[in-house]
């Protein structure tokens, strides 16, 4: 059993990135899922599909996006900013900025879970889950 779940999805989302592949399977979890949408609405990847048959919380399908002449990859980084032995919390004022706002980092508020820029207009704080660009 692996103890950080978020590092493990973004460990295999890098992984298939490498690799060159189209799809990945991850084991779901709700705030997997919702760091997916937040990909897919930021135009990170392709396409998701969430699959209930595997285990009690089953499969997030991800459609990972390629450049269709360069064959270059719609993510160019994906870090984890936060684990489970040093948490990173910041205030509203605080947030973090990625590549100075090209990229996204992925903020676990009260609110539910956001980007900096939505966490910036709802001026909420939070755990700062990972940072895309």
């Amino acid at each position: 059993m692996f103890s950080d779940p978020v590092a493990d999805y973004l460990t295999r989302v890098r992984n298939a990135i490498k690799a060159k592949h189209r799809v990945v399977e991850i084991p779901a979890s709700n705030l997997k899922k919702e760091i997916t949408k937040i990909l897919f609405d930021k135009g990170y990847i392709l396409s998701y599909k969430f699959e209930d048959e595997n285990g009690p919380q089953g499969t997030i399908k991800i459609a990972l996006k390629y450049h269709p002449v360069t064959k270059v990859s719609a993510i160019k980084s994906l870090e984890r900013a936060s684990t489970p032995g040093l948490r990173r919390y910041v205030g509203a004022d605080n947030l973090p900025r990625v590549l100075n706002g090209l990229g996204v980092a992925i903020i676990s508020t009260s609110r539910g879970v956001m980007t900096d820029k939505e966490a910036k207009k709802e001026h909420v704080g939070g755990e700062v889950v990972c940072y895309v660009s």
